[in-house]
C-alpha cells in the first residue's frame, strides 16, 4: 500500500519528504540545545574599578559573537555602546557612569552564570599599588604632640603610601589587659566608621586621635610593615575612661534556607551581620566559616549567596527540597567601659565634622526630626545646656517614668509608644529595643551625637539574648556608654566581677562586658540588583536595611536566621 501511494501520487511522496526533513532538523536543534552549555566566568578585572574603565571578563560558553547575550552589572544590563569586545572566552565592557556595587553575570540563550561581585571604588577601600622601591613607613614628627580625644593631629614622615588603603594609624590604648590576644602594650587604631581620617599622602597624614586611645605612641601600619614609635599624649581635660576585666567569646551565627519554589534561574544572597570592631570591642576575628562566603566582610556584613538554574519543563525541581545551610565562628574580645566625667569641663560640639553631623541627624532609624520627638526632648531638658547634663536628664526621665517589659514587643509596635502611651499604671512602658532607640532619637532632636548598638547580652552560664543599649558623644572625650534597660534591672545573671549594687547610677556612663555589639547605628546597604525582593528583619541583633535578597521574578523559599550562639568564654 505504501509503495503503491509513493509511486503513484507526487503530492505524498512531497509531504513525506518534508516530514522527514522536518524531524532532521528537530533532532539537530534537541542536540545543538543539549551541547550548549551555560556561560561560567573565572575572572574579572578590575573587580574594583570606576565608571568610563574597561572591564575584562574572562571564562567559557560566552559565545563568539554576542547576538542577543549581554553581561549584565549591578542589575542592569550594558548597552550595545558599552561592549568593546566578545568572544567564546573573553569579554570586554566599559563600566557605565551609573555603576554601583553588585554582582556581573553574562547571560546567553544558554542561561546566566554565576556571578562575580563587583565594587565601585569610591565606596570601598582599595589596596595602595606597590612602590617600586620596597621600604618601611617612618615618622619623623607628629603636630601637636598632644591633643585629646577627636582633635586632629598630623603625622609627617615618609613611605606612608599615597592612598591609605589597608594601612591604619595605631595609637596606644588603655585597656588593662589583653583580652584581644594583644600583647603588654594594647593598641587601637583610628576609625574609619567614625571619620577618623582626614588626609592620607606618601609624607603627611592627617587623623583624629580615636575613642579609646591613651597617652603613649603612635605607629603607622602599611602593607610593608610599622613605623617606629613616637611619643604621643593624650589630653584628659574632660575625664576618664577605663577599659577593664576582657573576656574573649567564641560565638555562632547559622541559617538555613529551604523549601525553594521557582522555574526560572534566580540567585538569593544573605547579609551576615559581622560583630563591629570599636574601643570596647577591638578584636574580632572569623576564624571558621561552613562555606565559603561570596564576600567575607563588606559594609560589616558576610555576604553567602546561593545561586540555581532554569528547571527545564518535565524535569523535577530538585533543588527544592534541598537544605542549604551556612554557619559562622566568630571570636570576639570585650570590656567593661568605667567613665569619669566633670561635666563643668564639657564643651559644645565642633559642628563641621562629618561625625557630628552623621551621628547628630536623623535616618530610618532614628527619627529625631519627627515633631513629636522634638518637642518631647525640650520638655524633658528645659533650660540645661550642658551636653552631659542633658543626656543624663534624659536617662533619668526613662528611668523613673517608663516601664520596661521583661518581653520583646511585636515588631509592628512603634517605639515611639514610650513617650506618646501609658498602661494602667499611667506608665508608658517598652522594651529594650524601644528605650535604645528612642533614647537616640530624643539625645539627636538635642544635637547631640549618639548612637542606638544591638547584639547580645551574655549571661554568667553562657546563655544570651538579643539586646539593644547606646553611645553618646562628648566632645574631647569620646563615646559614653548608657543601657536604659540594664538601669531598670533587666534580669540577667552577670560575672562575678561585673555585679553592681546600684545598677540605676552605674549603667549611665559604664557597661559591662557582658555586651557583644553587631551594630553601632544604623547600617544601610544598597540593592544588589535593581529589580531585585529584599528582606528586612526588624528587632533583632543587628541593625541593617537587608538581610536578603532575591533576583527578580518568582522565588519562593523558606529561611530560618537563628540568634547567635554564644560557645565558649575565656
Amino acid at each position: 500500500m505504501f509503495s503503491l501511494l509513493f509511486r503513484k501520487y507526487p503530492l505524498f511522496r512531497t509531504v513525506l519528504y518534508a516530514l522527514v526533513i522536518a524531524a532532521a532538523l528537530g533532532i539537530v536543534s534537541v542536540v545543538t540545545k543539549q551541547v550548549k552549555k551555560s556561560p561560567s566566568i573565572e575572572d574579572i578585572n578590575p573587580a574594583v574599578g570606576s565608571a568610563g574603565d574597561t572591564m575584562t571578563i574572562k571564562g567559557s560558553n560566552f559565545g563568539s559573537v554576542r547576538d542577543n547575550s549581554y553581561v549584565e552589572l549591578s542589575g542592569r544590563r550594558i548597552t550595545a555602546s558599552g561592549y568593546v569586545d566578545w568572544s567564546e572566552n573573553e569579554i570586554k565592557i566599559i563600566i557605565p557612569s551609573n555603576v554601583q556595587d553588585g554582582l556581573v553575570n553574562v547571560v546567553t540563550s544558554s542561561g546566566k552564570s554565576k556571578p562575580a561581585f563587583f565594587a565601585n571604588e569610591a565606596g570601598i577601600p582599595v589596596e595602595a599599588p606597590l612602590d617600586t622601591v620596597s621600604s618601611l613607613p617612618v615618622i619623623s614628627s607628629i603636630s601637636p604632640s598632644s591633643a585629646s580625644v577627636g582633635e586632629s593631629i598630623v603625622v609627617t614622615g615618609m613611605n606612608f603610601g599615597s592612598v591609605r588603603g589597608n594601612s591604619f594609624v595605631l595609637f596606644s590604648a588603655n585597656r588593662e589587659d589583653a583580652a584581644s590576644g594583644e600583647d603588654d602594650s594594647p593598641s587601637v587604631a583610628a576609625n574609619e566608621d567614625e571619620f577618623d581620617y582626614e588626609s592620607w599622602s606618601d609624607t603627611e597624614i592627617r587623623v583624629r586621635v580615636p575613642d579609646g586611645a591613651a597617652s603613649g605612641t603612635v605607629t603607622v601600619k602599611t602593607d610593608k610593615g610599622g613605623s617606629g614609635m613616637k611619643k604621643f599624649d593624650v589630653k584628659t581635660p574632660v575625664g576618664t575612661k577605663k577599659y577593664s576585666h576582657g573576656k574573649t567569646y567564641a560565638i555562632r551565627l547559622n541559617e538555613d534556607v529551604d523549601s525553594i519554589a521557582s522555574k526560572n534561574a534566580f540567585s538569593i544572597t544573605l547579609r551576615v551581620p559581622r560583630p563591629i570592631v570599636s574601643s570596647f570591642q577591638p578584636s574580632v576575628e572569623l576564624y571558621e566559616c561552613s562555606s565559603e562566603p561570596l564576600v567575607a566582610n563588606f559594609n560589616n556584613t558576610l555576604i553567602h549567596q546561593i545561586e540555581l538554574q532554569k528547571v527545564e519543563k518535565g524535569k523535577s525541581e530538585a533543588d527544592s527540597s534541598k537544605k542549604f545551610k551556612f554557619s559562622q565562628d566568630f571570636v570576639v574580645a570585650s570590656y567593661s567601659v568605667e567613665t569619669k566625667i566633670n561635666s563643668r569641663s564639657v564643651k559644645d560640639y565642633d559642628k563641621n565634622r562629618v561625625m557630628f553631623k552623621k551621628f547628630s541627624s536623623p535616618d530610618s532609624l532614628v527619627q529625631s526630626g519627627d515633631p513629636e520627638i522634638v518637642e518631647f526632648a525640650k520638655r524633658v531638658v528645659g533650660k540645661e545646656k550642658n551636653r552631659y547634663q542633658q543626656a543624663k536628664l534624659v536617662y533619668d526621665y526613662f528611668v523613673a517614668n517608663c516601664t520596661l517589659l521583661n518581653y520583646q514587643r511585636e515588631s509592628t509596635s512603634s517605639p515611639k509608644d514610650l513617650i506618646l502611651s501609658s498602661n494602667s499604671d499611667g506608665k508608658s512602658a517598652g522594651d529594650a529595643y524601644d528605650f535604645s532607640v528612642v533614647y537616640a532619637s530624643v539625645l539627636r532632636a538635642l544635637q547631640i551625637p549618639c548612637v542606638p548598638v544591638a547584639g547580645i547580652l551574655v549571661n554568667a552560664d553562657s546563655s544570651s539574648k538579643n539586646h539593644w543599649w547606646n553611645e553618646f558623644y562628648i566632645e574631647g572625650f569620646g563615646w559614653v556608654p548608657v543601657d536604659i534597660a540594664l538601669g531598670k534591672g533587666l534580669e540577667f545573671e552577670p560575672f562575678r566581677e561585673c555585679a553592681v549594687d546600684d545598677a540605676e547610677s552605674y549603667y549611665f556612663g559604664n557597661i559591662d562586658n557582658q555586651h557583644v555589639a553587631f551594630s553601632r547605628g544604623w547600617n544601610e546597604i544598597r540593592q544588589s540588583l535593581v529589580n531585585g525582593k529584599t528582606v528586612y528583619r526588624p528587632k533583632t541583633f543587628a541593625f541593617q536595611s537587608i538581610w536578603e535578597e532575591t533576583s527578580e521574578g518568582s522565588v519562593n523559599y523558606s529561611s530560618l536566621w537563628n540568634n547567635p550562639i554564644v560557645t565558649g568564654i575565656y
